[in-house]
């Protein structure tokens, strides 16, 4: 819901609060949330780059983002400390935390691209001003550790932002084509793995497996899986009843995979959610060889018991061609099919 269709809603819903007690007709008042989107973009804007979480390699980082942003016709507003070094973090939490606010304050930036991921954005998460979040609905874009940023904007200042490629991500024409399809088009697409058969018979490569099958609408949420795992019993992981989870890991072994599934279990979050998707779990390979468990036994024993929607092998995560996902808006998932078709604009 933007917010022209939420001032409507409300008008309707405050009609009907006199027919209700007053505590209870202030209580439903209090729980309703506008989802916040930013606008379309279009050549010329401006696009803010900042680094929220681990620091740069080397200055090719700068280089190629900018390069990729001038692709579409954006200008570009480097953040004050991009190029600092903390640590293993862009700069010390304050650093990073004025870039962030900066780029949202400043009316001349249209949307801000993360450059890159790593570690360190759940560290900015207490301290984030979310009135100014919500007060300057823009685009932002990321994943990975940006997974932080994403949950928390959707769980405090209710703001579509956007789960895909980073600045360093490698910008293959199918990642462009998502891009200008979501940001520039503001289409409602459906989002399939691409079909590459090449010379052989059958598709080999990023074929989905269904876990269970159906079809299945709600409000997409989802990234990383150390992320939100982490983020268990903190103010800053949205309300998961009724939705579409998406994951994706990198670099983890089954039998970290399965602690993290086991937090989402016990969280309570794996009995809230209508439907499922997992990306890639990139270098997931077992580390101890014998009696180690695999993913797919992992996804058997945590969402094939919960009899919803569900597959596996979408390409979303640490790779080269992944979907660009509004976080937020309603979806239809087809678990047969693996699709995950967006039904709400998620930009005005």
């Amino acid at each position: 819901m933007d917010k022209r269709s939420f001032l409507k809603s409300l008008g309707l819903g405050m009609a009907a609060l006199p027919f209700a007690g007053s505590s209870d007709a202030l209580a439903m008042a209090a729980q309703v949330k506008p989802l916040l989107k930013g606008n379309v973009l279009k050549a010329g804007d401006t696009i803010g780059i900042i680094t929220p979480a681990s620091a740069l390699g080397d200055e090719d980082a700068i280089t190629l983002t900018k390069e990729v942003l001038s692709y579409f016709g954006f200008k570009v507003k480097e953040g004050k400390y991009i190029r600092e070094r903390y640590g293993n973090l862009a700069g010390t939490d304050a650093q990073r935390l004025e870039d962030l606010h900066q780029m949202f304050a400043d009316k001349s930036v249209a949307g801000i691209l993360c450059i890159r991921g790593g570690a360190g954005a759940s560290r900015l998460l207490s301290k984030i001003d979310y009135k100014l979040i919500a007060n300057n609905p823009k685009v932002l874009l990321g994943y990975s550790d940006i997974t932080a940023l994403i949950m928390a904007f959707q769980a405090k200042a209710s703001l579509v932002t956007f789960h895909g490629p980073v600045g360093t991500s490698n910008w293959s024409n199918f990642v462009a084509n998502t891009f200008k399809d979501q940001f520039i088009d503001n289409k409602l697409v459906t989002f399939a793995n691409p079909a590459k058969k090449g010379d052989n018979i059958v598709q080999y490569k990023d074929r989905i497996t269904t876990i269970n099958p159906g079809v299945v609408e709600g409000k997409l949420l989802g990234g990383n899986l150390t992320l939100i795992s982490g983020l268990c019993g903190s103010p800053y992981l949205p309300d998961f009843k009724d939705s579409i989870l998406f994951l994706e890991e990198i670099n983890e072994s089954p039998e970290k995979v399965d602690r993290m599934f086991c937090q989402l279990m016990n969280a309570g979050i794996l009995s809230q959610i209508k439907g499922f998707v997992f990306g890639k779990c990139t270098g997931c390979s077992p580390s101890g060889g014998y009696g180690s468990l695999n993913l797919d036994q992992i996804l058997r024993d945590f969402i094939k018991p919960l009899n919803i929607p569900a597959y596996t092998g979408a390409v979303i995560g640490h790779i080269d061609d992944q979907f660009l996902l509004p976080v937020g808006v309603k979806v239809r998932l087809d678990a047969d099919k693996g699709t995950i078709e967006i039904l709400e604009k998620a930009l005005i």
